[in-house]
């Protein structure tokens, strides 16, 4: 493995390219494993603190955010040292967050304490705690950066915050246990995945930004359980044409079309797939798998997972490099 590995870093600098980065959260391992996206071997691995969950890079990719939720505090690190730099401030046990396109502010889900916490990465200060539903847990922001969208767990919401004011402003009713929110990239959807109730909600999104649910997407696999199918992660295409659902214990990932919004296939990959990412150029799809202890690699175009690589134990989030 170690000579893979220097065999790959000596071809990159003689080519003078660099290879881009996945960074893997280890739930449990309390790690953060490195791999390279074009080899797809593992570089590193290094803490993130106590139970990483949420991880996301800069717009630059040059700062790697991680939800230390057992700390109450997002660590914050150097993606070519690992070196962690400062922690921001977060509210009590975060679990997911979304960055504004400028780099700040930060919006971190706040599990415990039924909160919103808008951090600026820049002063790193708190600039507004927001109060939603309980157990708020996914995070989106939609493309023109007006509203942030956070999915209580218990309270069942997708609550719409306008980025202006931090106020709620529309709430809409999903399914059980809504995981993970997902814009589309032209802003005219929104999916939210609910774990529990085992469905996609899809939200219409009017020009003013005014949401309205407009139908559920469910899913069904031979052989596998209803109560296996419990969808979490949710990444659509820059083209919208496709969305892709993690479905937990079921081990598969859903591809759903994005025009007719019918399910077309069932990816199989690892062992409680989680969260995903998709590389620059949406080439590969990557999956974390959280009871097998690895990731995925999907091939996008042939919708076929191509690659698995051992992480750390229990691997939740990903976040991977900007070209």
């Amino acid at each position: 493995m170690k000579h893979l590995m220097l065999s790959a870093a000596l071809c990159l600098v003689a080519s003078g390219a660099y290879a881009g980065k996945a960074f893997v959260s280890n739930e449990r391992g309390n790690t953060i494993t490195v791999v390279d996206t074009e080899s797809w071997e593992v570089i590193t691995e290094f803490s993130g603190g106590n139970r990483p969950r949420g991880i996301t890079l800069s717009p630059d990719g040059k700062l790697l955010y991680v939800c230390a939720s057992d700390d109450d505090t997002v660590r914050v690190f150097d993606t070519e040292t690992y070196e962690e730099l400062y922690t921001l401030p977060s509210g009590p046990d975060p679990e997911l967050f979304v960055l504004d396109r400028s780099g700040s502010p930060l919006y971190i889900a706040n599990e415990d304490d039924n909160l919103v916490t808008v951090t600026d990465t820049q002063t790193h200060t708190i600039l507004a705690e927001v109060p939603v539903g309980v157990e708020p847990e996914g995070m989106a922001i939609s493309p023109d950066h007006k509203w942030v969208v956070n999915t209580s767990e218990t309270t069942n919401m997708a609550h719409f915050i306008s980025t202006e004011d931090y106020a709620i402003k529309h709430n809409i009713l999903v399914d059980q246990r809504p995981r993970y929110a997902e814009y589309t990239a032209d802003g005219t959807r929104l999916f939210v995945s609910s774990e529990i109730g085992g469905t996609v909600s899809v939200i219409d999104i009017a020009e003013d930004g005014t949401p309205t649910l407009s139908q559920k997407i469910s899913f069904e696999v031979p052989g596998v359980l209803p109560e296996w199918l419990q969808p979490v992660g949710v990444k659509a295409t820059s083209d919208g044409s496709r969305i892709f659902v993690a479905l937990g214990p079921a081990n598969r990932v859903a591809v759903i079309d994005g025009a007719s919004l019918e399910v077309t296939d069932y990816i199989m990959v690892g062992q409680r797939v989680w969260q995903m990412a998709f590389t620059p150029g949406e080439e590969f799809l990557v999956t974390t798998n959280g009871n097998s202890n690895d990731i995925t690699i999907i091939d996008v175009a042939a919708e076929k997972a191509i690659k698995s690589v051992q992480v750390g134990q229990q691997p939740w989030g990903v976040a991977i490099t900007p070209e």
